[in-house]
């Protein structure tokens, strides 16, 4: 939510770098302790963000609602719009590596327990779009006897006990009044713990700008009354977004609708996400 580019951004990252170094070389006590859930948000400075009364406007006020994602896999259709969108939106690096959201494919056949598995970034879909910077899943089972398959997005699931808040040794990574995760990278020192911390996968490192990234449901829009790129470019509503708040919000809507069907992924880590599906076989994780 910051520009990370600034001289005394990396004046900063670089001297919490060489902390982050010593901590490192004493035995990791600090990545340890936050893991076991000892360690909370560091407390954030005067001028962090989350020291505002209101974020990131005077006229939002993040105090009165509580963002809440839906995805419905039985709609998906793998086409990667969504994919597309994101990068665009929100300047992810353009290769076949670094994604904010990202869609993978669950395929059963015949004979056969368990799933297939592959995403947009699988060696095989990257030659059959033909390009690092275009998304398609290869045609890879047209000569099977497919039993089972599904698409399922997966993005940041701004978790109520994130782990990753309680990993980072400076406060870059909190939590926002309205159940957000953001990242501040004036204070990202590159350290990857909240990377490794994220039992969902969601996080990545971006070798550029030498900061930790991740999805933010492009809070840059919803807080102007805009829905997330993702959403918006859906073309068959497989991905729904709203305030929990508000009664009628499409997301309020997707769980009463689905009261009995919608689960979370990995209940068992105990991070409450708050990206709700239905449509999802026991084995996705």
């Amino acid at each position: 939510m910051t520009n990370p580019s600034n001289p005394s951004g990396k004046a900063r990252r670089e001297f919490l770098r060489r902390l982050g170094g010593a901590a490192v070389a004493g035995g990791g006590a600090l990545a340890g302790a936050g893991l076991l859930g000892t360690v909370q948000s560091a407390p954030q400075s005067k001028d962090s963000a989350t020291a505002s009364a209101s974020f990131p406007t005077k006229e939002y006020d993040w105090t009165k609602h509580r963002w809440a994602f839906g995805v419905d896999a039985t709609k998906c259709i793998g086409c990667l719009r969504c994919v597309e969108a994101c990068k665009r939106e929100n300047d992810v690096p353009g290769d076949a590596h670094h994604f904010r959201t990202w869609v993978e494919r669950y395929v059963y056949l015949e004979n056969e327990e368990r799933p297939r598995i592959d995403s947009q970034h699988d060696p095989v879909n990257i030659a059959a779009s033909g390009s690092e910077k275009e998304y398609r899943f290869a045609n890879r089972y047209k000569d099977a006897k497919v039993e089972k398959a599904f698409f399922v997005p997966k993005l940041c699931n701004q978790c109520s006990q994130p782990a990753c808040v309680q990993v980072c040794p400076t406060g870059a990574t909190y939590k926002t009044k309205d159940r957000v995760v953001l990242i501040d990278h004036k204070y990202c020192i590159g350290c990857q713990y909240c990377v490794q911390a994220c039992p969902y996968g969601a996080r990545f490192f971006n070798e550029k700008l030498r900061v930790s990234d991740k999805c933010t449901w492009c809070y840059h829009r919803i807080t102007k009354g805009l829905q997330p790129a993702c959403v918006e470019v859906c073309p068959v509503g497989a991905r729904i977004f709203g305030d929990r708040n508000d009664r009628q919000s499409p997301i309020k809507i997707f769980i009463r609708n689905n009261k009995y069907r919608v689960q979370v992924l990995r209940p068992e880590t105990g991070n409450q996400p708050n990206v709700f599906y239905v449509g999802l076989d026991s084995e996705v994780a």
